[in-house]
């Protein structure tokens, strides 16, 4: 029997709340779903019915056009009924408890939340206090976990680098106030990638990722030495308290991907950024537009992995 809160007692997936201890088979298993999705927005008719008659609601009590469309999109092209809720004027702007106003949206029939929060473990939370036929999707917590764009990133480098077991990645930026980064650190790990990297000044990284089996690295030419992935990460100003960084000029005279930063990377390295990109702080343009990025690839993997997470949830027995 399975005590994972994201897992039923056969070990599916009922909610996806973060890629941590998630198991390899469920990771491959929502990538070669998400795989039969890929062709979707070639069609003619970019419809099927297997959410038909399935209420989703958006719940983005913070802010992410970019990720809320994307899982608009993937629930419209499997027929579900999609229902974006203006939390931001919503009764929990009034003092309305998250329990109490999770409870009042269930009285309307939701079969899925999909979640977005500026605190860690709201999703969690959510998923505690609903009955078993409503399923939980975390579209981002705090700094803690951003398990979609975690696997979208995994599909991409699947499909443009086949096997994860003799890859070199490297994370670069602003690593303490990312869930991307875990997310991501966790798939990677999981999925088998022997070097992962963490790259960025100090006062941006965590002391405590050694732990988590990668490899720290100050030094940006060290840190991109040879590797197959670079992933650049957004400079998180909304997210960062004073003195962390002098100034974003300075980060990308340190940190910023630059042609010849990018040239100590193997010659068939991918670049990725979960976007939005702040062109000319972590990332030049002539590297994001360049022929290495799979910047715009990531979006169009983004709408299939969502499909396949909503799918895999939506027909999960509790």
């Amino acid at each position: 029997m399975s005590k994972h809160p994201q897992l039923n007692r056969h070990g599916e997936l009922r909610h996806l709340l973060t890629v941590e201890g998630l198991p390899r088979d469920v990771l491959l298993h929502i990538m070669d779903t998400a795989q039969g999705f890929m062709s979707f927005g070639d069609r003619e008719v970019k419809k099927v019915p297997l959410l038909r008659g399935k209420s989703v609601f958006n719940l983005f009590f913070e802010n992410s056009t970019r990720t809320r469309t994307t899982f608009e999109i993937a629930a419209k092209r499997l027929s579900a009924d999609i229902f974006n809720l203006d939390i931001q004027r919503s009764s929990t702007a009034k003092g309305e408890t998250l329990v109490d106003t999770i409870a009042n949206l269930e009285a309307m029939d939701a079969d899925i939340f999909v979640v977005r929060h500026s605190e860690s473990g709201a999703p969690f939370l959510i998923a505690q206090h609903s009955p078993d036929h409503v399923h939980v999707v975390n579209a981002g917590d705090g700094r803690h976990a951003h398990p979609t764009q975690g696997l979208l990133d995994m599909m991409t480098i699947r499909h443009y680098k086949r096997d994860f077991s003799a890859l070199r990645v490297a994370i670069v930026g602003d690593i303490v106030h990312s869930r991307v980064a875990r997310s991501d650190i966790h798939a990677l790990t999981t999925l088998g990638v022997p070097e992962v990297r963490v790259v960025g000044p100090k006062t941006l990284v965590p002391g405590d990722l050694r732990a988590m089996g990668v490899r720290v690295c100050h030094d940006i030419a060290e840190g991109l030495r040879d590797v197959d992935v670079v992933m650049m990460l957004r400079l998180q100003n909304e997210r960062m308290s004073g003195g962390l960084l002098p100034s974003a000029s300075e980060f990308h005279m340190m940190y910023g991907l630059t042609p010849e930063r990018l040239a100590l990377a193997r010659p068939d390295a991918i670049v990725m950024h979960p976007g939005p990109i702040n062109r000319g702080v972590e990332i030049d343009s002539s590297v994001a537009d360049g022929p290495s990025s799979v910047i715009l690839p990531q979006v169009r993997f983004g709408i299939a992995v969502r499909m396949a997470v909503l799918s895999i949830v939506a027909h999960t027995a509790a």
